[in-house]
């Protein structure tokens, strides 16, 4: 293929990356402009779902709005699970008692439909799957390359790709992860540091229902997450954990025969939910923080974990890297209804205006949260479990936290309140 002339009649726009942001991105332009708007996928594995088997995310409001909008929704039957009830604890492992210390529910707020969940459990690759088939279906291109060298002009972008072909577009979009080579090429200056916590991500089988109910149990290594997922597998009834824990004991936890790193994961889970079995995983990743000084440069946009990367204590990630997919599809659109460059400096101003402090915001206060619970001091102990119990007691700032959780406060991209572009 080769697209050093876009078609007749129309933009072409180049998305390196197939993350699940990026697939996002590409189904809202193709919904939003057809075939007026080319879209082509590049990415060195191609959309092949099976890369997310095992992974699983909480999916706040907005995002459910979102996916409703493109489409794809519906296409999930099956694999998603609503988070009815939001449980907070804080103890040492130790510990023969877990006290709660903060629970959320379906509360009403001034944003959400009344009773509406704050969030859903999703499954990564039956979503990935969706997404996929939806863009295809809506005819994006897909390339299985990657982006050697990317050279912006003064009306286009071109893009060099492994294979040898060289593509031509209005935009390239950077989605190629936090450690992208289209940034540093960009010389788009990155704030980060590597924390020394790994997350742990496993699905897990369960005796007992949980009631779509999740917990955030706070360790001193860390926080250990319990998220809700549909039920099925041999014992009925599924569960994916999110467990950070310290990098240099890591190892030695997940080291040991399958019955060993079982009984490490009993000892966080506890047998509240019955009988445990190890489904999938576990898997190891690295913990970092990061954020790019811009999010822009002449022609290219920072999308997801290119532009940021917080730690996972709030299941934050994949909100932000949709809600950036639906600020640029709305600036993009913005432009071409007007007949304006797409790619031209003011679209990508208006994006980083849309979406930097929103992430700045995020991946600060979970780096605060995880600095405040991650450790067994005793006077911060005291401290987080007091001001834990001051919000439980307090409807209006729990409503609050609520809606910021669910992603349904302050200024949001059209998609995201399910509204159309």
């Amino acid at each position: 293929m080769t697209a050093e002339t876009p078609r007749p009649g129309s933009r072409h726009f180049l998305i390196a990356g197939g993350g699940l942001p990026s697939l996002a991105l590409a189904r809202a332009l193709k919904q939003a402009h057809g075939p007026a708007l080319a879209v082509t996928v590049i990415d060195p594995a191609g959309a092949d779902p099976a890369r997310h088997r095992g992974r699983a995310y909480a999916l706040a409001a907005g995002g459910r709005r979102m996916l409703d909008r493109l489409g794809v929704w519906d296409r999930l039957t099956g694999a998603v699970e609503p988070i009815a009830e939001m449980v907070i604890s804080d103890s040492r492992l130790a510990d023969p008692v877990r006290p709660v210390f903060l629970t959320f529910g379906q509360d009403a707020d001034d944003e959400r439909d009344a009773g509406e969940p704050f969030a859903h459990m999703v499954e990564a690759e039956p979503l990935a799957a969706a997404l996929a088939e939806s863009c295809r279906e809506a005819g994006v291109d897909f390339m299985q390359a990657g982006v050697v060298r990317a050279t912006p002009e003064a009306a286009a972008i071109h893009a060099e790709l492994t294979t040898g072909e060289r593509l031509r577009g209005d935009l390239l979009v950077a989605a190629d992860g936090a450690r992208s080579r289209l940034r540093e090429a960009a010389r788009i200056g990155w704030v980060g540091w590597s924390y020394p916590q790994v997350g742990i991500v496993a699905t897990i089988g369960h005796a007992r229902p949980h009631g779509g109910r999740a917990f955030e149990h706070f360790l001193p290594a860390g926080p250990f997450a319990i998220l809700p997922l549909r039920d099925g597998g041999p014992l009925g009834h599924r569960s994916s954990i999110v467990w950070t824990e310290r990098a240099d004991a890591a190892d030695a936890l997940l080291s040991g025969e399958p019955d060993e790193v079982l009984a490490e994961i009993e000892r966080r889970f506890t047998l509240d939910l019955g009988a445990l079995a190890l489904e999938h995983g576990p898997s190891r990743h690295p913990l970092a923080f990061g954020l790019a000084r811009s999010f822009c440069a002449p022609r290219l946009a920072l999308l997801g974990d290119a532009a940021h990367v917080i730690h996972p204590i709030a299941g934050q990630g994949l909100n932000l890297g949709l809600a950036d997919a639906a600020a640029l599809a709305e600036a993009v659109t913005g432009a071409l209804r007007l007949g304006l460059d797409p790619g031209g400096p003011d679209v990508l101003r208006d994006y980083e205006r849309a979406r930097r402090f929103d992430s700045f915001a995020m991946a600060a206060a979970t780096d605060g949260l995880n600095r405040l619970f991650s450790n067994d001091a005793l006077p911060l102990r005291l401290a987080r479990d007091l001001g834990l119990g001051i919000v439980d007691r307090l409807p209006g700032l729990k409503r609050f936290f609520i809606g910021e959780a669910a992603a349904a406060r302050g200024s949001r991209p059209r998609l995201m309140r399910g509204e159309a572009l």
